[in-house]
């Protein structure tokens, strides 16, 4: 049997879709996991190259999967899209994946620490909360004005030294 070097997998919620080739570009695996058998599914591959498009929970998989001893490529979606063959299924997607990660001009993204996908959320949450506390000053101002209470509009909402 040929032994796999390159693996596409398209990411979901619950069901996961592999494509896996050949040195010599063969499929020899196409086929769906569960969560839960990802890891297992990947544990009993040789190191080989495993291409995914950056996207919800793709950088976890990337480490859990890259700590199994993988050269995980992350892709974004866009650059990956292009080699969508046919209709847009998982399995299609999984091939499209396989095929992108083996071009030697496709660009990666790096796969980012636990750490790093932490101060993410922080920045982005504060920025959730402080478009939210202008929305809620912006429809108090409408509020307001619909009884006959103007309130000035160039007054910042945001406190000092913030």
């Amino acid at each position: 049997m040929d032994k796999i070097t390159t693996v596409g997998l398209d990411l979901a919620k619950s069901v996961f879709q592999v494509h896996a080739i050949s040195e010599s570009g063969e499929p020899l695996v196409r086929r769906t996991l569960r969560r839960s058998q990802v890891l297992d599914f990947f544990d009993k591959l040789p190191p080989c190259i495993v291409g995914m498009e950056a996207c919800g929970s793709a950088h976890h998989w990337a480490r859990e999967i890259a700590a199994l001893g993988h050269d995980v490529r992350l892709m974004p979606p866009v650059y990956v899209k292009a080699y969508v063959k046919r209709n847009k299924t998982d399995a299609a997607d999984a091939e499209a994946i396989c095929e992108a990660v083996t071009r030697p001009t496709m660009r990666f993204v790096p796969i980012k620490s636990v750490e790093q996908q932490a101060a993410g959320m922080v920045l982005k949450t504060r920025e959730l909360l402080v478009r939210q506390r202008s929305q809620a000053a912006n429809a108090l101002r409408g509020h307001m004005a619909e009884l006959g209470c103007e309130i000035a509009s160039n007054i910042d909402p945001t406190p000092p030294g913030d």
